[in-house]
């Protein structure tokens, strides 16, 4: 009983902890992101250390757009003319990115954002965990990034 009692209490803290998203807060998705780890459904994790491509997002009016990009040592990245229309979708207490291309359609639950770190999870309850990422400078020129 004694138990019990400890996983329910735990278990409405955790609910109660989880952070409510507010149209506000989705301004704070714009910018660079760079992946730090994936947590599958069962638990288990993929780290990841450098990344040769960072998530690009630029939403307005919650509409804009993901694309990737690959940093560059001199600060600048290298962009393709690909990206993924991206809508912001409030329901209940969720939020929901919802992504379009010519060929595919999918969403994901935008679990929790901050001004440093993002998480969102898939369809396949895969959660991606994202760190704020900016241009990366390594020639040491003295020249100020962008």
């Amino acid at each position: 009983m004694k138990n019990t009692f400890m996983i329910l209490v735990l278990s409405l803290l955790f609910v109660g902890c989880k952070q409510e998203i507010k149209p506000t807060d989705i301004a704070k998705l714009n910018g660079y992101w760079e992946i730090e780890k994936v947590v599958f459904d069962k638990g288990e994790q993929k780290d990841y250390g450098i990344n040769e491509s960072f998530d690009y997002f630029d939403i307005k009016n919650n509409k804009g757009i993901r694309k990737k990009v690959m940093p560059q040592f001199d600060g600048t990245f290298l962009t393709s003319d690909s990206f993924e229309n991206v809508s912001v979708r409030f329901k209940d207490s969720q939020v929901f990115l919802d992504y379009k291309t010519d060929y595919a359609k999918w969403s994901e639950e935008l679990i929790s954002i901050s001004d440093k770190e993002l998480i969102v999870k898939n369809q396949e309850k895969k959660e991606y965990h994202y760190k704020k990422a900016g241009p990366i400078n390594l020639l040491n020129d003295g020249k100020k990034t962008k």
